[in-house]
C-alpha cells in the first residue's frame, strides 16, 4: 500500500535549481534512507512533504487517513510545562477517553436503572475504543522510549525550557515516536544521541508499525535500518532497493553500465560522423550527387539519435592534503591520575590515559560522562603539565572542536588561510580548492558559513600544517557522506597519532585501532577496533546476566523483585480478561457492574504493587 506518492516535484530558490522532476513512493512499513551531498535538498524535500515548504511543480498525494510526523524544529512551550507533560501530550485523545471512563464509573452508584443501563453501554463502547488505542500501555510506552533515549526521572520532572538544546531535541524526538504517525520523517535522528541510544533507536525503528523516511549521514545507521535508499544527486532522485552497503555497490555498477552504454553510443556517433566526412570527400572527388545524398541521409539518422549525457560519479569531493608530518617521540602522552568534577558532579576519578606514536584512540561513552571535558583538559594543560600529564617530545597538536569558531569571523576564507599560514594567494587558493572552496567561494566571510563549511575550512588548515598529533571532537559533525569518506581516507594515510571522540560508528570502525570507554568515572581500554569492542561488551553483558542469575538465587531481595514482576504480569492478564468479558456481556447490566468492580480492585492492586516495587 502506498502511503505517500511523490510525482515529478521540482524546487527552486530564486534562480537556483535544487531538484527537478523527482518521483518515488513511500510504501507501508518501508524504511527509506534519504541521502545526498549537503545542499542537495534533503531537508527541503521533507519539508515539502510535511507541507511547510512550497512545491514549485508536481504533486504529493497521501493515503486517506495517513498521519505524518516530523521533527522540524524545537517547539516553544510555556515556562512551567514539564518534560513528562509534553510526552503525555502524545496521548491526549487516549487520556480524554480515560477521563470520561473514570467519570462514568464513579457515577454508577448514583444512577437510576435506566441511566445505569445507558452509562454501562457507553462505558463498554469507550472501553473498546480505549483498548484499540492501546490505552492500558501508555505508561509502558513512555517508560520504554524514555529509557531508550536516556530521559531519566530527573529530566522527566524538569521543566522543558531549562533543558539544553540536545536534551530538548531528545524529548521532542521521544514525543514524535510516542505519537506513532503512519509516516515518520526524521532529519538526522542520531544527532545528540550517544551510541547506546542510537542502537536502541535502530531496534525501535526496525519494529516500528509504520513507514519511516530518514535523512542521515550515519552510514552504520542507514545500513541497520533502511531497506531502500533515495539519493538526491545532480538535481534528480536515484532509487536503490537495499541498504547503504547495497547502495554503494549498486551505484558503482550502474555508473559502469551507463558509462559502457555512453561510450558505445559515442563510438557509433564517431563512426557515423567519419562516414559522413568520407561520403562528402568521395562526392567532391567523383563529382557524385549519390555520395552527397548518402551523406545527407546519414546526417538525418545522426540527428535523430538521442544523445546520452556522460555519466558522472560525484567527483566533487574534498581532496584534503595529507601533508608530511614531523615525527614525534614514541610516548606521546601519559596521565596516571586524571580527576575532574563540577561541584558534586564527579566525571573522572584517578583515570589513566596513555598514548604512543601512531595510536588511533577513540574515546567512547554515554553523553555527560566527560569525553569532551577530557579533551579540553588535555588542550588546556599542553604544554604546562599541571595535571599529572606527561607529554612526549616534538609534538605539533592540531585540534578540531565539536563546534568550530574563529577569532575573527569577519575576515574572508582566503584572508584567513593566507594570514594563518603566511602563504600567498595562489597557494591559499590551491589548498582551499581541495576543500571545495573554489572561485568566489573563497571571498565569503567566515560568519556566513554553515557548520559543515567551518569544519571543512578548519580541516584544510589542520592538514596544511605539519601536525603529528590530531585531537578531534566529533569530526564528522556537519559533514555529508562524501566529505566523511574523504576525511577517513586522509586519516587512514596520516602517519601521526590520533585521539578522537565520535558517535559515527562507521567512522570509528575505519579509523580506531584502540577504544577507550568512559564509564563509572574510569577509562577502560580495549586493544582492538570497534568490532572487537562490541564483541567484548556483549561478552561482558552475558557474564553480568549470568552473575545476576546466580545472585538472584541467593538473594531474597532479588527473589522478591522477580515475584513482584510476576504478580504485575498476572494482574495485567486478569485486567485484559475482564476487558474482553465486558465486551461479551455488553447487555447484562448486573454482570457488567460486577466486572467493573473487580477491575477497579485489580487496578488499585496493580498501582500499589508498582509503588512498592519502585520504593524497594
Amino acid at each position: 500500500m502506498i502511503e505517500v506518492n511523490i510525482n515529478n516535484i521540482s524546487k527552486t530558490f530564486g534562480a537556483d535549481l535544487i531538484f527537478e522532476n523527482i518521483s518515488f513512493d513511500i510504501k507501508t512499513n518501508e524504511r527509506i534512507g534519504l541521502i545526498g551531498p549537503n545542499g542537495s535538498g534533503k531537508t527541503t524535500l521533507i519539508k515539502m512533504l510535511y507541507g511547510v515548504e512550497n512545491i514549485n511543480s508536481g504533486s504529493v498525494s497521501f493515503r486517506k487517513g495517513s498521519k505524518l510526523g516530523y521533527l522540524d524544529q524545537i517547539p516553544d512551550y510555556e515556562d512551567n510545562v514539564s518534560v513528562l507533560e509534553i510526552l503525555e501530550m502524545s496521548f491526549e485523545e487516549t487520556y480524554k477517553i480515560k477521563k470520561i471512563m473514570d467519570e462514568l464509573s464513579h457515577s454508577f452508584g448514583d444512577l437510576s436503572p435506566n441511566e445505569l443501563d445507558k452509562a454501562l453501554k457507553e462505558y463498554s463502547r469507550l472501553t473498546e475504543i480505549y483498548e484499540h488505542m492501546d490505552g492500558y500501555n501508555t505508561d509502558t510506552k513512555i517508560n520504554k522510549v524514555c529509557a531508550g533515549l536516556r530521559i531519566n526521572d530527573v529530566m522527566r520532572n524538569s521543566t522543558f525550557n531549562t533543558l539544553s538544546g540536545g536534551e530538548k531535541t531528545r524529548v521532542t524526538l521521544a514525543k514524535i515516536l510516542l505519537e506513532e504517525p503512519s509516516v515518520l520523517m526524521l532529519d538526522e535522528p542520531s544527532n545528540h544521541l550517544d551510541l547506546e541510544s542510537i542502537e536502541w533507536l535502530e531496534t525501535y525503528l526496525n519494529s516500528y508499525k509504520g513507514s519511516v523516511l530518514i535523512v542521515s549521514h550515519d552510514r552504520y545507521f542507514l545500513d541497520n535500518v533502511c531497506k531502500k535508499i533515495v539519493e538526491l544527486s545532480t538535481y534528480k532522485a536515484h532509487i536503490f532497493h537495499g541498504n547503504y552497503s547495497y547502495y554503494v555497490i549498486e551505484k558503482e555498477r550502474r555508473f559502469l553500465l551507463e558509462l559502457k552504454v555512453y561510450l558505445s553510443q559515442q563510438r557509433k556517433i564517431n563512426r557515423m560522423e567519419e562516414q559522413i566526412k568520407r561520403y562528402r570527400i568521395w562526392g567532391v572527388m567523383r563529382d557524385s550527387d549519390k555520395m552527397f545524398k548518402r551523406a545527407k541521409e546519414l546526417e538525418k539518422r545522426l540527428a535523430k539519435i538521442e544523445r546520452l549525457d556522460k555519466p558522472k560519479y560525484d567527483n566533487d569531493k574534498m581532496k584534503l592534503r595529507n601533508a608530511d608530518t614531523s615525527r614525534s617521540g614514541k610516548r606521546v602522552l601519559e596521565a596516571l591520575n586524571i580527576n575532574k568534577a563540577f561541584g558534586d558532579l564527579e566525571l573522572l576519578r584517578n583515570a589513566t590515559l596513555e598514548m604512543f606514536y601512531k595510536d588511533r584512540l577513540a574515546i567512547l561513552g554515554n553523553n555527560g560522562t566527560g569525553k569532551t571535558t577530557l579533551l579540553r583538559m588535555l588542550l588546556e594543560d599542553f604544554p604546562k603539565e599541571d595535571n599529572d600529564f606527561k607529554w612526549g617530545t616534538k609534538l605539533n597538536i592540531g585540534y578540531l572542536a565539536q563546534e568550530v569558531n574563529f577569532e575573527n569571523d569577519d575576515q574572508t576564507i582566503l584572508d584567513y588561510f593566507m594570514n594563518t599560514h603566511s602563504v600567498n594567494q595562489g597557494v591559499a587558493r590551491r589548498e582551499l580548492a581541495k576543500g571545495l572552496f573554489i572561485r568566489d567561494d573563497v571571498l565569503k566571510k567566515i560568519r556566513v558559513l554553515s557548520g559543515g563549511e567551518k569544519s571543512k575550512l578548519k580541516l584544510c588548515s589542520l592538514t596544511f600544517n605539519q601536525t603529528n598529533f590530531l585531537i578531534l571532537d566529533e569530526p564528522t559533525n556537519h559533514l555529508d557522506i562524501d566529505s566523511r569518506e574523504v576525511l577517513e581516507e586522509m586519516l587512514e594515510e596520516f602517519t601521526g597519532t590520533i585521539l578522537f571522540i565520535s558517535h559515527d560508528r562507521y567512522f570509528i570502525k575505519k579509523i580506531a585501532t584502540k577504544i577507550g570507554e568512559i564509564e563509572n568515572r574510569q577509562i577502560t581500554y580495549y586493544d582492538g577496533d570497534y568490532e572487537y569492542f562490541r564483541f567484548m561488551k556483549k561478552d561482558q553483558a552475558i557474564q553480568t546476566v549470568k552473575k545476576e542469575k546466580k545472585q538472584r538465587v541467593k538473594s531474597p531481595k532479588k527473589e522478591k523483585e522477580v515475584d513482584y514482576y510476576k504478580e504485575l504480569e498476572s494482574i495485567e492478564s486478569k485486567i485484559n480478561d475482564i476487558n474482553h468479558k465486558m465486551n461479551e456481556f455488553g447487555n447484562d447490566l448486573d454482570k457488567l457492574q460486577e466486572l467493573h468492580n473487580e477491575k477497579e480492585i485489580l487496578e488499585n492492586e496493580y498501582n500499589n504493587m508498582f509503588s512498592i516495587m519502585e520504593d524497594n
